[in-house]
């Protein structure tokens, strides 16, 4: 074996991250060296957990790189929440094996050109497979793809836990059984590398083997300053969860275990709200909020942190969809723009002065009534965690000011209003 060659596999197996450093990823450290190595060359499962900005996902990217290059007869099927999230990871691996280091690599190694046979949102393949399987040497999937028929070497799963299992036991629960179907598509030999970060206590996390973590104080990737101004801006709870790697009661906490419901229909016929949003930090926060016989009251919510003029094509969307009535908004900050907005495009439209202290108004309105509110399974996760996350001093509080705002609305006698046309 000549000494380029052997040269090649002895930083393989040694200092792999240093192929990250050539590529463009230079805030990866040693650290990031073991994870690459154990990803490459251990033999049982893992789960890494690892605090949010540890580049754990940066390290897996890497990692289904250079195993195609390494194991090229191997294969691996990769999961993440969403087909979405999945082409977000791959094309970064693709890029790297597009780049000059890689083909280097190749060339030395097995005195070929690499050529990407596929490469698209989902699969990679190259032609230094010899395998007759048949299959990619990478597939990525989102984690609710049915994966009959399939098989792989290395099964890895990625961020399959998020925002969503932290608000939902539905989807918790959903997420398990289908981290717990992944078993049957192992090889004989196989193995699993799980990464990830929890956000429950009861999360599919919770049921995944050897797990080694790496909280934000052990990394050493966040300073000081920096790990105050996050706590700073998240429930101690959320902090603890994303960054320290434990789940603690937050006893302030307002709100808890939200309930959900698939069954659209019970919400037609409710009142709109739309906290507006116009510069800085604020989101613009859109309610709409049922009130049924029974006492129940269905919810609907969606946050976006844009200005409220680029919103209100996507409003009009859910407001049509969902059969809302009339629209509640304040008109003391834009002195009745938004009002007069909407006006201009058909609803029926409801403007008020605000006069009422928002954290009074929040723990008295919406505190009082959550028990008995069911949100549609549509709502958005960040709509409902802004709620979970609030207390007197919270740094967002759109969502939860425009619930309490409607639900004062809808105890002040406010009844369904017909738009008066089309939006």
């Amino acid at each position: 074996m000549n000494v380029k060659k052997q040269e090649v596999l002895d930083l393989l197996w040694n200092e792999p991250y240093k192929i990250g450093h050539w590529v463009g990823f230079t805030d990866l450290t040693g650290l990031h060296n073991e994870w690459l190595r154990s990803f490459l060359y251990a033999e049982d499962d893992q789960t890494l957990l690892a605090h949010r900005g540890s580049y754990k996902t940066t390290d897996l990217s890497l990692f289904l790189a250079i195993h195609s290059v390494i194991q090229p007869n191997e294969n691996i099927i990769f999961f993440r929440k969403t087909d979405d999230d999945v082409t977000e990871v791959l094309n970064q691996s693709k890029k790297i094996l597009s780049t000059g280091v890689m083909q280097q690599i190749v060339r030395t190694l097995y005195d070929t050109d690499l050529d990407l046979l596929k490469a698209n949102n989902s699969e990679i393949h190259t032609n230094l497979c010899t395998s007759a399987k048949g299959v990619s040497q990478v597939l990525g999937l989102g984690i609710g793809t049915s994966i009959t028929g399939k098989h792989a070497d290395i099964v890895v799963t990625d961020d399959i836990v998020n925002l969503k299992d932290r608000i939902s036991r539905a989807e918790r629960e959903r997420t398990k059984i289908q981290y717990m179907e992944l078993q049957n598509i192992k090889n004989r030999n196989g193995r699993f590398i799980n990464t990830g970060t929890p956000w429950h206590k009861e999360d599919a996390i919770s049921i995944m083997p050897n797990v080694m973590r790496y909280d934000c104080y052990s990394t050493g990737l966040i300073g000081r300053d920096k790990l105050e101004e996050l706590r700073q801006s998240m429930s101690d709870s959320l902090f603890a969860a994303n960054y320290e790697l434990k789940h603690i009661a937050d006893k302030d906490a307002m709100f808890k275990e939200p309930k959900f419901t698939s069954d659209v229909s019970l919400i037609y016929g409710g009142l709109a709200h739309i906290d507006a949003a116009y510069d800085g930090a604020d989101g613009t926060a859109f309610t709409i909020l049922n009130r049924l016989k029974d006492g129940r009251i269905i919810g609907f919510g969606k946050r976006w942190d844009k200005h409220v003029d680029d919103c209100l094509v996507q409003v009009g969307m859910y407001h049509k969809e969902l059969r809302a009535g009339s629209i509640s908004c304040e008109k003391n900050a834009d002195k009745g723009y938004l009002a007069k907005e909407l006006i201009s495009l058909g609803y029926r439209v409801k403007p008020y002065s605000e006069s009422m202290n928002k954290f009074i108004k929040i723990s008295t309105y919406l505190r009082k009534n959550w028990k008995d509110i069911i949100w549609l399974e549509g709502t958005d996760p960040e709509y409902i965690n802004e709620i979970l996350d609030y207390n007197e001093y919270a740094e967002h509080d759109d969502s939860p000011d425009s619930a309490a705002s409607l639900l004062r609305k809808m105890e002040g006698g406010a009844k369904y209003n017909p738009v008066k046309g089309g939006v």
